[in-house]
């Protein structure tokens, strides 16, 4: 897979001048910082695919890890070429394939915002019609969840400055491959799934650890990428609990330093 990422440097984070103001009234004039707000528009061998709400880095890796969590590649192997121009608000993806297009690719227009940010599948063309396999469990040790949640609890540096960001880790055991932060918690999974697609990092053996509440959506990425283990800071909900059972994956929530839940 080729890259080609003309994008110039973004900011991340923005300071705004405020008022904070207490109960008697006292008003303190302060910098805050807030999370930037960045629109990308994906385009697969011409057809204009998807619209995703971010925070403006690891663009590149979040389109390819949405591509493969939402079933529309089977692995990087797929992908010829992925271009992001120069404002990184455009992302060019070319298939191996680059004639592969449904005929009416821009007939099948299905706009779903989720819960986090304004992300839409503008089509639906390149969507595989392919039953949701089970993973394949892997052993875990109750050291490894404790040792990933004290990591967790260290913070991340843009959640850190903003408090508005979530956070996904990808970790083997308690050794995190990589860390990842955006305004939406399925973009920082999408962050993470990404960047291991792109290093050959055998997912089947990895751990996620999400920031955010764990509904049927954020399951069914983990599912596809085969991903055996996730665990969550918060909690999930119950067809997610019921999806997670039938597809074998592990489900650990409200992980903190002195406790977990097991569902």
């Amino acid at each position: 897979m080729r890259v080609v990422d003309q994008s110039l440097p973004l900011e991340g984070q923005q300071s705004f001048a405020c008022r904070r103001v207490t109960p008697d009234g006292e008003a303190v004039f302060e910098g805050f910082h807030l999370q930037s707000e960045h629109v990308v528009r994906v385009y697969v061998n011409g057809v204009l695919t998807m619209s995703l709400t971010c925070s403006p880095d690891h663009i590149v890796e979040l389109v390819v890890g949405r591509l493969f969590t939402e079933g529309m590649i089977s692995g990087v192997a797929e992908i010829d070429e992925v271009w992001l121009c120069e404002h990184a608000t455009r992302v060019m993806v070319y298939l191996v394939n680059r004639e592969a297009v449904v005929e009416n690719a821009r007939m099948r227009v299905d706009e779903v915002g989720t819960c986090c940010t304004d992300n839409r599948t503008l089509s639906q063309a390149f969507l595989r019609d392919e039953e949701l396999a089970s993973v394949k469990p892997i052993p875990w040790k109750a050291e490894d969840i404790f040792a990933l949640a004290a990591i967790f609890e260290a913070d991340t540096p843009m959640h850190k400055k903003t408090f508005g960001a979530h956070s996904c880790y990808l970790a083997q055991g308690q050794r995190v491959l990589y860390c990842c932060e955006d305004l939406g918690r399925h973009n920082a999974l999408d962050k993470v799934v990404g960047c291991a697609l792109m290093d050959g990092v055998d997912l089947t053996a990895c751990t996620l650890f999400s920031s955010g509440r764990v509904p049927t959506d954020m399951c069914v990425k983990a599912i596809r990428a085969g991903i055996p283990l996730m665990v969550s800071k918060a909690v999930p909900t119950n067809l997610a609990v019921q999806m997670a059972h039938e597809h074998k994956l592990t489900l650990v929530c409200a992980a903190h330093t002195d406790s977990y839940v097991v569902m």
